[in-house]
């Protein structure tokens, strides 16, 4: 898919929103919004910017996503397995709870099978998703806190011809790691954007890319998709219905 595209809020009362290359954020953000902007993801998962948050930060990002798979009935609409959205904060100043002066903050949620979801270890297992998820692409992040939450449905009267239906919901928030600036002894020989790696490696600027993809690995893996490749041949996924789902 292309890059992503999209606006970005710098939190003010009134404020309209700017581009990412403007002069209104601070460089260290518009480098981490750079990053997202970057990453491409697997073919099941719709990615797209969305209005960020103005209240929780001074600046901020955020981006949504579907996963879809092909409905099988012969027609051109996909079902949707599960979506979610990423909000990236940012305070230069620091904030205590954060324990940093960046901070992502999640909501993921899919329809399951009402017999998977009653399994009592689900909420744990869903948690360790998200963390394995950052742990395996080598993430360092900090200050994780989240929940996990399940609900089911069932219908009743003129409805009751539906069947059944249990939502998992993690909602989620971490510090991600910024790269260190250069030992003052030992000076890069090239500027911060001359680096291999660009954006994600300038200090000050967490490899917000890498968090996007592993939190991409983390929908397709609630949605119940297989491992997009073999080193991850060990991970189970959630069944999911593959039918429509009723709204």
């Amino acid at each position: 898919m292309a890059a992503v595209q999209g606006h970005l809020s710098n939190g003010a009362d009134g404020a309209d929103d700017t581009d990412a290359g403007g002069e209104g954020a601070p460089r260290a953000f518009r480098r981490a919004v750079a990053g997202l902007r970057g990453v491409r993801v697997r073919p099941e998962v719709e990615l797209d910017p969305t209005p960020p948050p103005r209240r929780l930060a001074p600046f901020s990002y955020a981006l949504e996503a579907v996963v879809t798979e092909d409905g099988g009935d012969g027609t051109d609409e996909d079902d949707e397995l599960a979506e979610g959205r990423l909000i990236l904060l940012h305070d230069p100043a620091g904030h205590d709870a954060w324990q940093g002066t960046f901070r992502l903050v999640t909501l993921v949620h899919a329809d399951l099978e009402p017999e998977i979801a009653a399994d009592p270890l689900l909420p744990e297992v869903c948690w360790s998703w998200l963390t394995g998820a950052l742990e395996a692409r080598g993430l360092s992040y900090g200050e994780p806190s989240g929940t996990v939450t399940r609900a089911s449905s069932h219908y009743f009267g003129a409805m009751g011809e539906r069947e059944p239906s249990t939502r998992i919901e993690i909602r989620a928030s971490w510090t991600p790691s910024e790269h260190p600036a250069p030992e003052p002894a030992r000076p890069s020989p090239r500027r911060p954007e001359e680096r291999p790696g660009g954006d994600a490696a300038e200090p000050g600027v967490p490899d917000t890319g890498a968090h996007l993809a592993a939190w991409c690995d983390l929908l397709c893996q609630i949605a119940g998709l297989p491992p997009a490749g073999a080193a991850e041949a060990g991970v189970v996924s959630l069944p999911q219905r593959r039918g429509p789902q009723p709204r």
